[in-house]
C-alpha cells in the first residue's frame, strides 16, 4: 500500500514533518490583512476599521499593495513546494533555516520596539488603536519566517 511520502526524494522537506499547515494558516492571515486593507482603501467598507488603523504610512500605498501581493505569491509558492515535496523551496537548507530564524527574531524585536515607541509617543492609540494592525501582521510574517526556517533546520 502506498504511503503519502512515496515518491518524495530523500532530500525533501516531507510534508508530514514540516509545519506546512501552519505556514498556510499564517499565509491566510496575511491574505486577510491585505484583503481588509484593500476593502477599506478602495471600497470604504463600514464594518472594518478605517484606513488609519491598517496603514502606518511608512510606504506609499501604491507601493505597499504590490509588495504585499508579491509576499503572498512567494508564500504560496513556498507552501506549495513544501506541501508537494518538490520544487526549489522544498530542499532542506539548514544554514538558510538558521538565517531565517535569526532574521525572524530580529524582525519581531524591531516590531516590539516599534509598538513600544508608537504607544509611548501616541498614548491615544493604546492598545489597539491606529497603527496596531500593521505591527501585528509584521509579527505574523516573522512567525512565518521562523516556521519556514524551523522546517529547514529540523530536516537538514
Amino acid at each position: 500500500m502506498p504511503t503519502p511520502t512515496d515518491g518524495l526524494r530523500q532530500n525533501s522537506l516531507w510534508p508530514s514533518r514540516h509545519p506546512v499547515p501552519w505556514l498556510w494558516a499564517l499565509t491566510l492571515l496575511f491574505w486577510l490583512r491585505v484583503l481588509g486593507q484593500v476593502l477599506v482603501a478602495f471600497f470604504q467598507v463600514p464594518f472594518l476599521p478605517p484606513m488609519a488603523h491598517w496603514y502606518s504610512g511608512l510606504l506609499p500605498y501604491p507601493l505597499l499593495l504590490p509588495s504585499q501581493l508579491l509576499i503572498l505569491a512567494l508564500q504560496v509558492k513556498i507552501n506549495r513546494d513544501l506541501a508537494q515535496g518538490r520544487g526549489w523551496f522544498q530542499r532542506p537548507r539548514p544554514r538558510l533555516g538558521q538565517g531565517l530564524q535569526y532574521a525572524s527574531y530580529g524582525y519581531a524585536l524591531v516590531m516590539v520596539i516599534r509598538y513600544g515607541l508608537t504607544m509611548s509617543l501616541y498614548p491615544e492609540r493604546r492598545w489597539l488603536g491606529e497603527g496596531t494592525i500593521p505591527i501585528v501582521f509584521h509579527w505574523v510574517l516573522a512567525a512565518y519566517l521562523w516556521l519556514w526556517g524551523h522546517g529547514h533546520r529540523s530536516e537538514g
